[in-house]
């Protein structure tokens, strides 16, 4: 019983730094900004209770609704062509053979660009008149569009340039895939079974958790957008007068209002409702695992 006790105080004691660092930086501020959603409060004067007059305007606030639907948009764009991209990229790899430490490493690049940087890189390249992109869509007799100040294109546009970062979810990927028993494919060759139900029947489910967590921490990401799209069309003033709000995302809009306008009450209930909104996003996504997961552990 003694040493039960002792090794529970060493347990906390290893834990303590985490959990004293979750009620500092996270727990905290949450539950501040919590209180601060009730509130009107400027930094410059102590705050003022408003009751739930910052949720009324919320919902009532047109560029609100424009940042939520514009970030929505992306998200329906980005999850299925990055996980998509990703699968396909990492069974690429998988055939790689000894060359496959090069590609990787070659792949995973990209995720180490700075988003600043690689928003300026993607503003050049995305450019209408001199744009990369579309001098190589010239070669093959398209037209490019403007990608950048057409409303349109912006968010296409975007979703090319969140692509560039697909590289750490194809790693993920391949040593997914490298785990899937090779035995279940000769036997699936043995009874005629086709590289496409091949891939469907084995592949996809044995890999399908891997899928899941990524599918998950994508979609997070997603609907939390901001680096790259903030320094291409709001770091600018003129750029961002050319595109309207094509490219207001719903956290640069929370981030306008808290330190643009020094709204932080009203910053604070945009957060919550993006919290409220990744949280039912999520559970939704669990219940659907239940059906469309599989574990090997778990029973057929």
């Amino acid at each position: 019983m003694a040493r039960r006790r002792g090794e529970t105080r060493w347990a906390w004691t290893f834990l303590s730094p985490w959990i004293i660092g979750f009620l500092l930086f996270t727990a905290g501020p949450m539950l501040i900004s919590l209180v601060l959603s009730f509130a009107r409060y400027d930094m410059l004067k102590p705050p003022s209770f408003v009751g739930t007059d910052n949720y009324r305007e919320l919902l009532s606030d047109p560029k609100a609704g424009t940042a939520l639907y514009n970030t929505l948009l992306f998200t329906v764009l980005h999850v299925p062509l990055h996980i998509i991209l990703a699968l396909a990229l990492a069974s690429l790899l998988r055939r790689a053979g000894r060359a496959g430490g090069f590609f990787r490493t070659v792949l995973y690049l990209p995720v180490m660009t700075p988003p600043v940087a690689l928003a300026a890189m993607f503003l050049l390249l995305l450019n209408g008149q001199t744009g990369a992109i579309n001098e190589v869509l010239g070669w093959f007799g398209f037209t490019g569009p403007n990608w950048t100040t057409d409303p349109v294109w912006i968010k296409p546009g975007l979703v090319l340039m969140s692509l560039w970062t697909v590289g750490s979810t194809a790693v993920i990927y391949l040593a997914a895939l490298s785990r899937v028993p090779a035995e279940l494919y000769e036997a699936a060759r043995l009874d005629g079974a086709s590289a496409w139900r091949q891939f469907w029947h084995i592949t996809l489910p044995a890999i399908s958790g891997t899928v899941y967590f990524t599918v998950i921490v994508t979609t997070i990401a997603s609907l939390q957008t901001f680096t790259e799209a903030y320094a291409m069309f709001f770091g600018n003033s003129q750029t961002a007068d050319n595109q309207g709000d094509s490219a207001l995302f719903y956290v640069i809009y929370l981030f306008q209002q808290a330190f643009g306008s020094l709204r932080m009450g009203y910053a604070s209930a945009l957060a919550w409702l993006l919290f409220a909104i990744i949280a039912v996003i999520t559970i939704i996504q669990v219940r659907l695992s239940r059906r469309l997961v599989y574990y090997e552990s778990e029973p057929r």
